[in-house]
C-alpha cells in the first residue's frame, strides 16, 4: 500500500531503490506516528472535520496499535511502503471509513517531521539520562580520590602535579558544556511542525496551537516553509550536541588506554573488563575504551555527514532526506552504549595511590621549587633560572607538599559548584511537561 499510488504499478527495482531501508528504520517511529495521530485526530474532531463518535473509535484503535507497539507485536508488512501507510492501512482495515479520514490536512512529509521531532525528544532523553548517571559517578570519583596526586602532562612531558580528583572532576565538567549543546538540540527539537502538511500549510482551517499542547511541545514551527527546511537542520544539530558527548567520552577513553599501560600504571581494572592476547599471557587489552574511542569518533564525524547530505538542498521536502535516518538512528544506540559502558569500567576502576614516589616525577614539583623561592621573595625570572640550572647539574630538590588552593585547584576541587551547574542545565530540560502530555493523550 502506498498512501500516494493511483492505478500505476512502480517498477520493482525502482520501489526497492527508493524504499531502502525505510521499513526497517520506520519501526523506530512507529510509537510516534501514533502518538502524532492522536494529536491529529484530535485536533480534526475540535474543526469539525471528525464527527465525536468517529473520534472516539479511531483513538481507541490507535492506542490499541500504540500498545501493540510496546509490545513487540507490530511489523510494515514487505508490500507496505513505510509506518505511516502500515498503521492506516491497519486503522481502516478494522474500523472501516473512518480510518482514511485520518490523513486528512498533513503530508507525510509533516507527518515524519513531528515523528521524528518526537522520537528525537525520546532519544535526547536517554541520552540525558545516562550522561547524568556518568556525571554522578565522576564527581563522586573526584571526591574520593580528591587527595591523590598524579603526574600532569603537557605535549605528553611531565610537568606539574595533577590528582584523580581534578582528572575525574575535570571530564564531569566538560559533560556539563555538551549538555549546554544538548539543551539546544532539544529545544530545536522541541517544536511542533504538525499542521505545515507538505510545507506550504492547508486550505483546512487546522488548529496547530492545538497539536502543540496536545503533543507537549514548547511552541510551534510557525512557519510552514521552515517547518519542512528544518529537517536536516534539526539532525544536524542533534548530531553536534552528540558529538560533543562523544568527544568527551573519546578523551577519556585515551586518557584510560595510557594510563592502565604498563609504562604508566596509574590504573587498573578487573580482569573480567578487560581482554588478553592469544600469544601473550600477561596482556590485559583495555578494548571497552579503545571501541569507546572509536564508537565516540563516528559520533564526532555525523555533523559532517548530515551536513554534506544536505548542503545546497533548496526549500521543500526532497527524497534525499529519507537517508539521514540511516546515519543518525544507529548513533543514539552506540552513544548510549558507550555511556553505560564508560559507567560500567569506571565504577571498577583501581586507582594506583603511590605514583609519585617514582623518583623520575620529581620534576613535576619544579614549579613548586620557584613558587617558594618567590614566596621568599626572590624574582619569578630570577628564581625560574636558579631551579633551571639546578636541574642541570642534577641538585634539583623536589619539594612535594602541593598547596594550590585557588578555584578549581587540587586543593579547591569547586565539585560543589559544577554539580550546581550541571544541575541548573538538567532542570531547562523540562522533559516532565512532555511525559505529562504524552501520558494525558494516552488515556
Amino acid at each position: 500500500m502506498k498512501l500516494w499510488q493511483k492505478e500505476t504499478e512502480v517498477e520493482q527495482s525502482v520501489e526497492k531503490f527508493t524504499v531502502g531501508n525505510d521499513r526497517a528504520l520506520d519501526i523506530f517511529l512507529a510509537p510516534f506516528d501514533v502518538l502524532g495521530s492522536l494529536a491529529h485526530t484530535q485536533m480534526l474532531e475540535s474543526i469539525g472535520l471528525l464527527t465525536k463518535d468517529e473520534l472516539a473509535v479511531i483513538q481507541e484503535e490507535l492506542k490499541k496499535i500504540y500498545r501493540e507497539i510496546e509490545t513487540g507485536g507490530f511489523t510494515i508488512d514487505e508490500h507496505v511502503e513505510d509506518v505511516h501507510s502500515q498503521i492506516e492501512l491497519l486503522l481502516t482495515q478494522r474500523i472501516g471509513d473512518a480510518g482514511k479520514k485520518i490523513h486528512s490536512g498533513r503530508s507525510r512529509n509533516d507527518q515524519v517531521l513531528v515523528d521524528l521531532k518526537l522520537y528525537f525528544r525520546n532519544e535526547i532523553k536517554q541520552i540525558v539520562e545516562n550522561t547524568k548517571f556518568l556525571f554522578e559517578l565522576l564527581i563522586e570519583l573526584s571526591n574520593q580520590y580528591r587527595e591523590v596526586l598524579m603526574p600532569g602532562y603537557t605535549h605528553l612531558q611531565i610537568a606539574m602535579p595533577s590528582s584523580f580528583g581534578l582528572w575525574f572532576g575535570a571530564y564531569a565538567e566538560s559533560l556539563v558544556d555538551d549538555l549546554e549543546l544538548m539543551l539546544a538540540a532539544w529545544k530545536i527539537c522541541n517544536k511542533n511542525p504538525l499542521g505545515s502538511a507538505a510545507g506550504y500549510g492547508s486550505s483546512f482551517p487546522l488548529n496547530r496551537t492545538l497539536t502543540t499542547e496536545l503533543l507537549g511541545f514548547e511552541t510551534l514551527n510557525y512557519n510552514v516553509v521552515y517547518a519542512q527546511m528544518g529537517r536536516g537542520k534539526t539532525e544536524r544539530v542533534l548530531a553536534q550536541g552528540m558529538s560533543a558527548i562523544a568527544a568527551s567520552l573519546a578523551k577519556m577513553a585515551m586518557d584510560a588506554c595510557l594510563y592502565m599501560n604498563q609504562n604508566f600504571g596509574f590504573i587498573s581494572f578487573p580482569d573480567k573488563l578487560t581482554t588478553g592476547s592469544s600469544i601473550m599471557p600477561h596482556k590485559k587489552n583495555p578494548d571497552v575504551f579503545e571501541l569507546i574511542r572509536a564508537r565516540c569518533n563516528k559520533i564526532q564525524a555525523l555533523p559532517n555527514e548530515i551536513a554534506l547530505m544536505t548542503t545546497n538542498l533548496p526549500s521543500g521536502y526532497h527524497r534525499d532526506l529519507q537517508l539521514l535516518k540511516e546515519n543518525l538512528f544507529p548513533a543514539f544506540q552506540s552513544i548510549n552504549d558507550c555511556l553505560q559502558m564508560m559507567h560500567l569500567m569506571l565504577s571498577n576502576i583501581k586507582v594506583n595511590t603511590n605514583i609519585l614516589e617514582d623518583p623520575k616525577y620529581n620534576y613535576l614539583f619544579s614549579v613548586e621549587v620557584v613558587n617558594h623561592e618567590v614566596l621568599q621573595g626572590v624574582p619569578f625570572r630570577e628564581a625560574y633560572k636558579n631551579i633551571g640550572l639546578a636541574i642541570e647539574k642534577g641538585t634539583f630538590k623536589p619539594i612535594k607538599e602541593v598547596k594550590h588552593t585557588h578555584e578549581g585547584s587540587i586543593g579547591n576541587l569547586q565539585n560543589k559548584e559544577i554539580k550546581n551547574l550541571f544541575d541548573k542545565v538538567l532542570g531547562e530540560f523540562g522533559f516532565h511537561k512532555v511525559d505529562r502530555a504524552l501520558k494525558e493523550l494516552l488515556q
